[in-house]
């Protein structure tokens, strides 16, 4: 299965959740856009953070969705392959296969 397959799997499941329990998807979301346009760090910085906490806790779907919201806001390889590597220091080895398959996925999703 490919990365695009994942993202658009976990997509039809987030869209399954929103109409079992909408209440709870929408402010989750609310949640998410506040924290995403508040503060003081940028949208891109944001995500970095988000990418390397997705591979410390090894959420494939976080990975997904944050790899794409990094392609979208203009990130670089080499800008991923930093934040890898600090999630690679704090979490180990399992940081590290999680951290491959971050790059395989921003990799493809990058095209």
């Amino acid at each position: 299965m490919s990365w695009q397959d994942s993202l658009n799997g976990t997509r039809s499941s987030l869209r399954n959740l929103n109409g079992a329990i909408p209440d709870t998807t929408r402010a989750f979301g609310a949640l998410g856009k506040s924290v995403k346009e508040g503060g003081t760090l940028d949208y891109k910085t944001k995500e970095f953070i988000a990418l390397g906490m997705s591979i410390a806790i090894r959420c494939e779907p976080c990975i997904t969705l944050h790899s794409e919201a990094l392609v979208k806001a203009g990130a670089t390889r080499d800008e991923v392959s930093d934040v890898l590597a600090m999630a690679v220091q704090m979490g180990g080895g399992p940081s590290m296969m999680y951290a491959a398959k971050a790059l395989d996925c921003f990799d493809e999703l990058n095209v």
